[in-house]
Parts: structure tokens; sequence; C-alpha cells
């Protein structure tokens, strides 16, 4: 029989971290009718009666198939995104809890000779364009309606006065809506703001900057037709279509010496994310590399868990189609290697680069910086580079590495810039990175690029 997958490469698999969530409530064996792993295909049957479920996986592929209506909804992508079952399927099967079973049930086996009728050209299948045309369609008009209706709730929201927002149920409410409309990356935006009314000081400005980002994600996707192809998949990217690892990876690859600045480690029940920050050394480009784990196995033992502060990886990143910073490693040109202390810039110049880049993604949730500095304490901390100073953002970062490296004089300081406060992750010694993070912070609902 076939050597089983690892859980890290089945959580892997998964288009997002919800999708893992999902499968992670889907692996009680209780659930599952039957299941049983051959050479090539895992299949199982989840549930019972009307609401059982035939799931399939081609090892080869991978492919995937199930009678769900996640599946039937996923129109081009079917059988090549995982839904829940499958993944849960998976994660089953590496934890050996699927039996081998050469048996091979007769709704599985039909589907493999399918697939290989299909690749051999006995049976050439023709796209049927005017289906998938439809499905968009329709799945325009449910976003549309789903984003109209927050447009009422946010008018609402202003209308009846901000005060009234604070331990408010319709948060949830109106996020479940948009995810019932097929908007999962509005409902995370909205999710997003249910924690500002207890954010301190100020917080009515910030809900309405949320508020304001939120109704230009309305009005955006409104007139996406109307823009620009880079800016029309940024709007879609944050509404919430997805992309497979697949049509990622067919995209043009970056390659360049990629360093490694910064590592944020993340938990979000079982699942583990780890946030990966590079920058190109020739071109000077950023990118975000995300690591999953779960099913009860560590990021520890993820391939990628070798890329730490000080590392320099000679590789191909493919890039997110409307995502500046999200990518994918490909293909890898050599060993790991080791970097020096970055060059760092001040405060003026990042804030300039952070602007450019919120105009071609007013939604950024965070982006990258290095920057020399000090540490200094206050009514708060900051970190004091040249011409300005930034406040700290300290939740999951151990402050005094910092510090003590620092001495009172600037030091290279990379991290997260959250939009009104840097969160400090690596700091250097001479040419040695020091990490700042503590242990993995709960991971925040809504975004994860």
């Amino acid at each position: 029989m076939r050597e089983r997958w690892g859980t890290d490469r089945v959580a892997a698999l998964a288009p997002d971290r919800g999708s893992i969530r999902q499968a992670i409530g889907a692996t009680d064996p209780t659930r599952w009718q039957a299941y049983g792993a051959g050479d090539r295909v895992v299949w199982g049957v989840y549930g019972t009666g009307r609401s059982a479920r035939r799931v399939a996986v081609d090892l080869e592929g991978p492919a995937f198939t199930c009678t769900c209506a996640a599946q039937k909804k996923a129109g081009k992508t079917a059988g090549k995104t995982p839904c829940k079952h499958a993944l849960a399927l998976l994660l089953l099967w590496s934890r050996q809890l699927v039996p081998d079973d050469p048996a091979v049930p007769p709704f599985a086996a039909d589907w493999l000779r399918a697939r290989d009728a299909a690749a051999s050209g006995e049976r050439p299948r023709q796209r049927d364009e005017a289906a998938a045309a439809k499905r968009a369609a329709e799945r325009h008009r449910r976003v549309c309606d789903g984003l109209a209706e927050l447009d009422r709730w946010l008018r609402d929201r202003v209308r009846t006065g901000l005060a009234q927002t604070a331990g408010d149920a319709g948060v949830e409410r109106m996020a479940a809506r948009l995810v019932d409309a097929q908007a999962p990356g509005a409902a995370n935006l909205v999710r997003r703001s249910a924690g500002t009314p207890a954010s301190g000081s100020g917080w009515p400005a910030r809900l309405l900057a949320e508020y304001a980002r939120l109704r230009l994600l309305v009005r955006a996707y409104h007139r996406i037709e109307a823009l620009p192809p880079e800016r029309a998949a940024t709007v879609r990217s944050r509404v919430g279509y997805t992309v497979t690892r697949d049509e990622v990876l067919a995209r043009q690859g970056v390659r360049d010496r990629w360093v490694v600045h910064a590592i944020r480690d993340s938990a979000d029940g079982r699942v583990e994310t780890r946030r990966v920050w590079l920058r190109g050394a020739d071109t000077g480009r950023w990118a975000l590399v995300l690591l999953f784990a779960a099913g009860g196995t560590s990021l520890s033992s993820h391939p990628d868990a070798v890329l730490l502060p000080g590392t320099v990886l000679d590789a191909d990143l493919h890039f997110y189609p409307g995502q500046p910073l999200r990518a994918l490693v490909g293909v890898r040109h050599g060993d790991l290697g080791r970097a020096g202390a970055p060059e760092a810039g001040d405060v003026g110049a990042f804030l300039d680069d952070y602007a450019a880049a919120l105009a071609e993604d007013p939604w950024l949730v965070e982006w990258p910086a290095v920057l020399t500095g000090v540490p200094v304490s206050g009514s708060g901390w900051e970190l004091h580079s040249g011409d300005g100073a930034l406040p700290l953002e300290l939740s999951g970062v151990d402050i005094w590495p910092l510090v003590a490296t620092s001495g009172g004089e600037p030091v290279p300081v990379a991290g997260e810039w959250t939009g009104s406060a840097l969160r400090p992750l690596t700091c250097w010694h001479g040419d040695r990175a020091v990490r700042l993070g503590t242990e993995p912070e709960p991971a925040r609902r809504w975004g994860w690029w």
C-alpha cells in the first residue's frame, strides 16, 4: 500500500484556514459509516440517510470528489480543491485511522475509471462553458445581494449611533449572512470590527475607519467590471473569492534570494499558523508565506519550518492574484543559506511605502517593516528611528531582548505595521537575528494574508 501522508501535507491542500477548522470537526470516526484506503484511492461515507456524503480522493492527483453541496458549487475548481469531508478523510488516513482495504466501492471505482478515461482521451470531456458562466453569475448575484445588505447594515449602524455597537450580536449575524452569500472575506472584515469598541480611547474613530473600508469594498465590487484587472483581482480576493494552489503555482514565478526577516506564530483552536516574512535581496520585493499545522501536528514538522530569521532561500515565489504579499514557494535553486543584518530604513520612507501599498489595497491588515531604531519607554513603548517614532504593539512580543540588544543604540528591527502600531518580531545583534516572539497568540478571525 501507498505510504501515508503527514498531516502537514494534508493541511497544505486546504484552500484556507477555515476549511481546516471545519475538517477537524468532521474527523470524529463515529460520524463515518465506512472508510478504506486502496493503493491509489482513499474513500469514505460520512453521515447517514439522505445526508450521507460519499467521498473519494485520488492520491495520484491529488483529486477529490464528494456529494456535498460545497463540491457541487465549486464550479471549475471541483475536483481540484478538497471540501471539508475530503480533508477530514485525509486527516483520518494520515493518522492511521483509515484501514487498508483493496476492495474499492463502486462509487469510487466508477469515478476513477471516468478520470482515467478522460485522461486517455477515450471520452474527452468538453467544458460546459454555459454551465460555468451560469454558476459564476449566480455567485455574483448572491455576493451582490449580501453586500447590498451589508451596505444597509453600515448605514443603520452610523445612523443609530456607535455607542450601541459594544457587545452587539448583530456583528456575528451580519458576518453569517455574508458567509451564506459566498463572501467570506467581507465576513472576516465585519468580524474584525467586533472588538474595536473595547480597544480603548479613540475607538469611535477606529470603528468608523473600519466601516469606511467596508463601504469602499461594497462600492468597489459593484463597479468591479470597470476596474483595472489587478485592482479587480484585489477586490475579488478581499470579498472572498479564492484560487487553488495549482492556479497560483501556474503563475509566473519571481526568482530571487529571499531573505527571511521575521516570523510570527499564532493558534486558532487546533490549527497553528506561521507567517514568514521574506524580502528579495535583488528585487527588494516583500513576500508572505503561510505555514499551517493541524490535527495534533507541530509547525516544526512542516518542510518549510527551516525558514527562520537570518536565513536566505534561492527560489521561485509565486504570488497570489490580487494580493500584494502572499506567495507560495515554488522551485528551489539551492540549499538554505545564512544572511547578515538587513538594510534598514527610517520612519518617513517606511510610511511613504505603506501609503503607496494602501492606495493599491485599502484593506491591508498588516505591512512588513525593517527600521533602524531605539526602543524607548514612556506612556507606552515606541521605536525611535531617525526622523520619527512609531508606537509598538507588544501582544505576543517580548520587548526585553530588543532593549538588551539595543543598549540605547539604534539596531535593525523587523516587524509588522498594523496601521496604528509596529509589532517588532526580530532585531539584530551584529549579524545574528534575535527573535522577539513569545508563545503563539490566538489567531485573529478576520484574515491571514
